[in-house]
Protein backbone atom coordinates (compact mmCIF):
# COMPACT_ATOMS: atom_id res chain seq x y z
CA UNK A 1 0.00 0.00 0.00
CA UNK A 2 1.19 3.79 -0.62
CA UNK A 3 0.15 6.32 0.99
CA UNK A 4 1.04 10.04 0.37
CA UNK A 5 2.94 11.68 3.80
CA UNK A 6 0.24 15.08 3.12
CA UNK A 7 -3.05 12.91 3.71
CA UNK A 8 -4.79 14.14 6.85
CA UNK A 9 -4.85 10.49 8.07
CA UNK A 10 -1.06 9.31 6.87
CA UNK A 11 0.87 9.46 10.59
CA UNK A 12 -1.97 7.44 11.64
CA UNK A 13 -2.09 5.15 9.13
CA UNK A 14 2.01 4.39 9.59
CA UNK A 15 2.12 4.19 13.11
CA UNK A 16 -1.47 1.39 13.37
CA UNK A 17 0.60 -0.39 10.66
CA UNK A 18 4.00 -0.22 12.95
CA UNK A 19 1.97 -1.06 15.84
CA UNK A 20 1.03 -4.71 13.84
CA UNK A 21 4.78 -5.17 14.06
CA UNK A 22 5.01 -4.32 10.31
CA UNK A 23 8.14 -3.06 8.52
CA UNK A 24 6.96 0.05 6.16
CA UNK A 25 8.98 2.59 4.19
CA UNK A 26 8.92 6.09 5.68
CA UNK A 27 10.42 9.50 4.73
CA UNK A 28 12.76 11.13 7.38
CA UNK A 29 14.01 14.50 7.31
CA UNK A 30 17.14 12.71 5.20
CA UNK A 31 16.38 9.76 3.08
CA UNK A 32 13.42 7.11 2.58
CA UNK A 33 14.30 4.53 5.58
CA UNK A 34 13.01 0.83 5.94
CA UNK A 35 11.29 1.13 9.39
CA UNK A 36 10.09 -1.22 11.97
CA UNK A 37 8.76 -0.64 16.03
CA UNK A 38 11.64 -1.47 18.56
CA UNK A 39 10.90 -4.27 20.63
CA UNK A 40 10.10 -3.38 24.69
CA UNK A 41 7.88 -3.26 27.17
CA UNK A 42 5.16 -3.52 25.00
CA UNK A 43 5.81 -4.90 21.72
CA UNK A 44 7.85 -7.84 20.35
CA UNK A 45 7.50 -8.23 16.83
CA UNK A 46 11.62 -8.52 16.06
CA UNK A 47 10.88 -6.14 13.05
CA UNK A 48 14.89 -5.40 13.14
CA UNK A 49 15.27 -9.34 11.67
CA UNK A 50 12.34 -8.81 9.28
CA UNK A 51 14.22 -5.63 7.84
CA UNK A 52 17.70 -7.70 7.70
CA UNK A 53 16.03 -10.23 5.88
CA UNK A 54 14.27 -7.78 3.73
CA UNK A 55 18.10 -5.41 3.11
CA UNK A 56 20.33 -8.59 3.27
CA UNK A 57 22.00 -7.05 6.24
CA UNK A 58 24.09 -9.04 8.27
CA UNK A 59 23.57 -9.08 12.43
CA UNK A 60 26.01 -7.57 13.48
CA UNK A 61 25.25 -3.81 12.19
CA UNK A 62 22.45 -2.43 14.37
CA UNK A 63 20.27 0.36 12.98
CA UNK A 64 19.46 3.75 14.39
CA UNK A 65 16.29 4.30 16.33
CA UNK A 66 14.10 7.02 16.10
CA UNK A 67 12.80 8.89 19.20
CA UNK A 68 9.95 11.28 19.07
CA UNK A 69 11.94 14.16 21.66
CA UNK A 70 15.51 14.98 22.63
CA UNK A 71 14.61 14.29 26.64
CA UNK A 72 13.38 10.25 25.57
CA UNK A 73 17.46 9.62 25.35
CA UNK A 74 17.17 9.96 29.08
CA UNK A 75 15.02 6.80 29.77
CA UNK A 76 18.01 4.32 27.40
CA UNK A 77 21.54 6.08 28.72
CA UNK A 78 23.19 7.45 31.59
CA UNK A 79 25.81 8.96 28.86
CA UNK A 80 26.21 12.69 29.60
CA UNK A 81 25.46 14.46 26.04
CA UNK A 82 26.70 17.64 25.56
CA UNK A 83 24.86 20.63 25.15
CA UNK A 84 26.11 21.39 22.14
CA UNK A 85 25.78 18.67 20.93
CA UNK A 86 21.58 18.11 22.21
CA UNK A 87 21.39 21.62 20.56
CA UNK A 88 21.21 20.21 16.69
CA UNK A 89 18.08 18.02 17.83
CA UNK A 90 15.54 17.75 16.78
CA UNK A 91 17.69 17.08 13.30
CA UNK A 92 19.78 14.66 11.00
CA UNK A 93 22.29 14.21 13.94
CA UNK A 94 22.47 10.53 15.32
CA UNK A 95 24.21 9.71 18.70
CA UNK A 96 25.47 6.46 19.72
CA UNK A 97 25.62 6.17 23.85
CA UNK A 98 26.02 3.34 26.05
CA UNK A 99 23.09 1.60 27.02
CA UNK A 100 22.37 -1.55 28.95
CA UNK A 101 21.09 -4.93 28.31
CA UNK A 102 19.43 -7.66 30.55
CA UNK A 103 21.76 -8.94 33.44
CA UNK A 104 23.72 -6.13 32.96
CA UNK A 105 25.33 -6.33 29.77
CA UNK A 106 26.93 -2.92 28.25
CA UNK A 107 26.49 -2.17 24.90
CA UNK A 108 25.99 1.08 22.21
CA UNK A 109 23.08 2.14 20.47
CA UNK A 110 22.59 4.76 17.73
CA UNK A 111 19.70 7.19 18.57
CA UNK A 112 18.29 9.84 16.30
CA UNK A 113 15.67 12.54 17.03
CA UNK A 114 14.57 13.23 13.52
CA UNK A 115 14.14 17.17 12.64
CA UNK A 116 10.35 16.67 10.83
CA UNK A 117 7.56 16.85 12.60
CA UNK A 118 5.43 14.15 11.00
CA UNK A 119 7.56 11.71 11.98
CA UNK A 120 8.14 12.61 15.72
CA UNK A 121 4.35 12.24 15.43
CA UNK A 122 4.71 8.80 13.97
CA UNK A 123 7.13 7.74 17.05
CA UNK A 124 4.34 9.62 19.57
CA UNK A 125 1.83 7.56 18.23
CA UNK A 126 4.20 4.59 18.30
CA UNK A 127 4.94 5.05 21.93
CA UNK A 128 7.98 3.48 21.17
CA UNK A 129 11.56 4.31 19.50
CA UNK A 130 11.60 2.80 15.43
CA UNK A 131 14.00 1.02 13.68
CA UNK A 132 15.57 2.99 11.23
CA UNK A 133 18.30 2.30 8.23
CA UNK A 134 18.83 3.73 4.50
CA UNK A 135 16.16 1.88 2.07
CA UNK A 136 18.47 -0.48 -0.15
CA UNK A 137 19.95 -4.07 -0.38
CA UNK A 138 23.07 -3.89 1.63
CA UNK A 139 25.85 -2.58 -0.37
CA UNK A 140 23.85 -0.84 -3.19
CA UNK A 141 23.02 2.53 -3.36
CA UNK A 142 20.40 4.13 -1.57
CA UNK A 143 16.84 4.24 -3.41
CA UNK A 144 15.64 8.26 -3.39
CA UNK A 145 11.79 7.84 -4.90
CA UNK A 146 8.83 5.68 -4.32
CA UNK A 147 8.92 4.76 -8.04
CA UNK A 148 12.71 3.02 -6.86
CA UNK A 149 11.09 1.31 -3.92
CA UNK A 150 7.70 -0.19 -5.10
CA UNK A 151 9.71 -1.59 -7.65
CA UNK A 152 12.49 -3.25 -5.65
CA UNK A 153 10.59 -3.57 -2.39
CA UNK A 154 6.77 -3.33 -2.87
CA UNK A 155 6.10 -6.78 -2.15
CA UNK A 156 8.42 -6.87 0.87
CA UNK A 157 6.85 -4.30 2.58
CA UNK A 158 3.56 -3.51 4.17
CA UNK A 159 3.52 0.24 3.84
CA UNK A 160 5.11 2.97 1.83
CA UNK A 161 4.83 6.72 2.67
CA UNK A 162 5.24 8.65 -0.13
CA UNK A 163 7.06 12.45 0.20
CA UNK A 164 8.24 12.88 -3.49
CA UNK A 165 11.69 12.52 -4.36
CA UNK A 166 14.86 13.01 -1.81
CA UNK A 167 17.14 12.65 -4.61
CA UNK A 168 20.69 14.53 -3.63
CA UNK A 169 19.71 13.82 0.32
CA UNK A 170 22.31 14.05 2.29
CA UNK A 171 22.33 11.73 5.17
CA UNK A 172 22.49 12.08 9.10
CA UNK A 173 25.92 13.06 10.78
CA UNK A 174 26.96 10.27 13.37
CA UNK A 175 28.85 10.97 16.72
CA UNK A 176 29.40 8.48 19.47
CA UNK A 177 30.00 9.45 22.94
CA UNK A 178 33.20 7.74 24.06
CA UNK A 179 33.30 6.35 27.68
CA UNK A 180 35.80 9.37 28.73
CA UNK A 181 32.79 11.74 27.88
CA UNK A 182 34.13 13.22 24.85
CA UNK A 183 32.32 13.07 21.43
CA UNK A 184 33.84 11.70 18.34
CA UNK A 185 32.58 12.33 14.71
CA UNK A 186 31.96 9.10 13.18
CA UNK A 187 30.45 10.30 10.21
CA UNK A 188 30.23 13.72 8.57
CA UNK A 189 26.76 14.28 7.36
CA UNK A 190 23.87 16.53 7.11
CA UNK A 191 24.45 18.71 10.80
CA UNK A 192 27.88 20.01 11.10
CA UNK A 193 29.72 19.34 14.31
Amino acid sequence: MICHKSDSESAQIAADYLKRGKVVVLPTDTVYGFSGIVDGRHYSFHTDQKIREIKGRSEDKPFIQLIASPQDLKKYTRDIVPDEILSKWPGALTVIVHTFLPGGIITTTAFRCPGDEWLRKVIRLCGAPLYSTSLNRSGMPVLDSVEKISDEFGNQVSLVVDDGSKKGAVPSTIVRIEEDGSVSVVRQGAVQI
